[in-house]
């Protein structure tokens, strides 16, 4: 099965995601799938009739490739950004969405979290204004979450070619100076695995932590 069809409570990934941005009145999607997940652009039609949504479907080289395509496709002076397996509770979404609009008009904002149950995490180093001071791999206390409110510029800049990651641009960013914050979700599971989807579902059961 392919990944944004896979099955968390009965809700597909793709699903899931979708339902956040309308829960956060977002309701014009730009939404990128690889040539092999080319049967979910009929499956979100069929689902979401009425939805208005772009779709980009090409296999790309990286994560960042990826997110430069879609950034590229969103207009306004920032865009919201998800990956499809960053799950979470739609009312958690719709605060950091709030949260992350509060701050200065020229930012970006990452979502982060204190759970931390990944093979990789890409660590967040945020001062006691919330601006971020590094993102990389040295251990701190949040992690990225997979969310993203990203400013005009950062979605236009062009970075190094040397950059193949979209973790590699985040720590290149705030290294530039760019201005960068963070917002902390509690909990967003990063699905990858049989647990985390185990994760996932207890959170939508209602516990407090899966």
């Amino acid at each position: 099965m392919t990944k944004p069809l896979v099955p968390v409570a009965g809700v597909p990934l793709i699903e899931g995601t979708i339902r956040n941005f309308l829960a956060a009145r977002v309701t014009s999607l730009v939404v990128i799938v690889n040539e092999e997940s080319r049967m979910c652009v009929d499956w979100v039609r069929a689902r979401f009739p009425d939805l208005d949504v772009e779709f980009i479907v090409k296999t790309t080289p990286s994560s960042l490739a990826s997110f430069r395509e879609v950034g590229a496709r969103i207009p306004g002076e920032r865009a919201l950004i998800s990956t499809v397996d960053s799950w979470c509770r739609p009312a958690a979404f719709v605060e950091f969405v709030a949260a992350a609009g509060r701050r200065p008009a020229p930012a970006s904002v990452l979502a982060v979290t204190p759970f931390v149950d990944d093979e990789n995490p890409l660590w967040v180093d945020v001062d006691a204004s919330g601006r971020v001071r590094a993102v990389g791999s040295r251990p701190t206390a949040l992690a990225t979450a997979g969310l993203y409110l990203m400013s005009r510029e950062a979605r236009t800049v062009t970075p190094p070619s040397s950059l193949g990651r979209l973790r590699e641009f985040l720590g290149w960013l705030v290294a530039e100076g760019a201005p960068v914050y963070a917002e902390t979700m509690d909990t967003v599971v990063d699905v990858d695995r049989a647990k985390d989807i185990a994760q996932a579902e207890a959170l939508a059961r209602g516990d407090d932590r899966p």
